[in-house]
């Protein structure tokens, strides 16, 4: 495929999205981007003392590619920058350059389908519950080394949940076209296979 093939794909944090791109991107020769790490790379700079705009303004590849994206302050810290009309504005033009490169592209985040890729060929979203979602994200940290309750998780979720879909710019929300995803009782076999058919189904259209 050497033509433009864009595939959004949306949920809120834990669902697996992020697993499910990438398998989706390996499985159709896609190119991925996490957009989620953008927003973090930015909530990562604040939390260093820049200004929000500012950071999103200057940030470069390196900032994305660090081991330090995916802590609980840097979560928080990125679902707050997100709330920026003016933060969102500076990294839109980023993503959908990548969501037209030639060969395919796949992008994940929290308001591809809905804003920054509105006309893409494919569009997903995947969800689960508040309890599955947060055990997902308590076992994630706590292998890594956190010291954190998964009541602690949990409640951290809802209240990004809360923000991300209650922001006045590019809420959390499923695209009118999206195919519903739910992981909830999916192995994650089973979720990749599921999005795997959806967007085969629209390949050929």
């Amino acid at each position: 495929m050497h033509e433009a093939f864009t595939v959004a794909i949306d949920g809120p944090a834990a669902a697996g999205k992020g697993t499910i791109s990438k398998a989706v991107a390996a499985h159709f020769g896609f190119a991925h981007l996490d957009t989620g790490l953008l927003y973090r790379a930015v909530g990562r700079k604040t939390l260093n003392g820049a200004a929000a705009l500012e950071a999103a303004q200057s940030l470069a590849a390196a900032d994305i590619d660090r081991d330090d994206l995916r802590t609980p302050d840097v979560a928080q810290a990125a679902s707050k920058v997100a709330a920026d009309p003016q933060v969102r504005a500076a990294l839109v033009d980023f993503q959908r350059a990548f969501a037209r490169r030639a060969g395919g592209a796949v992008l994940d985040g929290r308001d591809i389908g809905t804003v920054i890729c509105p006309n893409a060929n494919a569009k997903l979203y995947v969800t689960a519950s508040d309890e599955v979602r947060a055990e997902r994200r308590f076992l994630e940290l706590t292998e890594k080394g956190h010291d954190i309750t998964l009541a602690q998780v949990l409640a951290d979720l809802q209240e990004r949940d809360a923000r991300d879909s209650e922001r006045a710019t590019a809420p959390l929300k499923p695209a009118d076209d999206a195919v519903l995803i739910d992981t909830t009782s999916m192995n994650i076999e089973a979720a990749i296979s599921a999005a795997i058919a959806a967007i085969q189904v629209r390949i050929k259209g």
